[in-house]
């Protein structure tokens, strides 16, 4: 009896071993584009895409392909000095949907190595090219991913009056005035998890909407810029789409696109 079940426990011990050897080996699902949807990153280089680097440090070979995946500061050493940089469509975007997957890598960098990892995408860009450039940006950063900042633009969002966050019913206000290079709406509830995360952006002209995991959680309403040539606030409503590396390690993946539909 005492055989057997020394016999059985060995046998348990294996399986559970190998369980638990397939989970940590097991490679990474490919990627699958949705219907109707095309790739803005196919996978393999970034032709498509064009990068700016800020002066802050050396190295300014910041976005990496690997593995159908961007790699953002992969060959950079942690807490080393590193630029913000972007990379940027060639291609302009008006009425679209895009989503794509990030998560975090492990390494931080000066001067935000003792700050929340931080990145971002920003779309609608517009104006000269650099770090950040015009447009308006869903953050991406630990606790906070669904922010809505505006550069050097103008627009509307849903506030909830005691808490200040965004709120599918709350009151509606404007910031963004000139003079004011950056304004921010605070997202809703943080829907962020470990590892992937899924973002998507309905934008629809002059109206943008945030989905983190599914849920929304901001909205941007009659996007602005200022128009010099009328000194006046023209609605806001195609341009280049940025992804930041902004002094954190991230992964971007499962980028693509489609028309928004009518």
């Amino acid at each position: 009896m005492d055989k057997r079940q020394d016999i059985l426990q060995t046998l348990l011990l294996l399986i559970s071993l190998s369980i638990l050897g397939c989970r940590t080996t097991a490679p990474e699902l490919a990627p699958v584009l949705e219907p109707g949807f095309q790739w803005l990153f196919n996978g393999e280089n970034l032709d498509d895409w064009y990068t700016v680097i800020d002066e802050k440090g050396v190295e300014k070979d910041l976005f990496a392909v690997e593995r159908d995946q961007i790699h953002v500061y992969k060959n950079q050493t942690a807490l080393s000095t590193q630029s913000f940089g972007g990379l940027i469509t060639r291609q302009e975007y008006s009425d679209f949907i895009l989503t794509f997957e990030y998560k975090w890598g492990e390494k931080k960098f000066q001067p935000r190595h003792e700050f929340v990892r931080d990145a971002g995408v920003i779309f609608h860009m517009h104006g000269e090219d650099i770090i950040w450039p015009n447009g308006v940006e869903c953050q991406i950063q630990e606790g906070d991913t669904g922010d809505l900042w505006l550069i050097g633009t103008r627009a509307g969002s849903r506030v909830q009056p005691v808490i200040r966050n965004y709120a599918p019913g709350g009151r509606l206000e404007v910031r963004g005035e000139r003079g004011q290079r950056f304004s921010r709406f605070h997202r809703a509830y943080s829907w962020e998890v470990p590892g992937w995360n899924r973002v998507e952006l309905q934008v629809r002209r002059d109206q943008a909407r945030f989905l983190v995991n599914g849920h929304l959680v901001n909205e941007a309403i009659d996007m602005q810029y200022w128009d010099e040539t009328t000194a006046a606030w023209q609605p806001l409503t195609s341009g280049k789409i940025l992804l930041q590396a902004e002094g954190a390690e991230i992964y971007y993946r499962n980028i693509q696109i489609k028309g928004y539909p009518e």
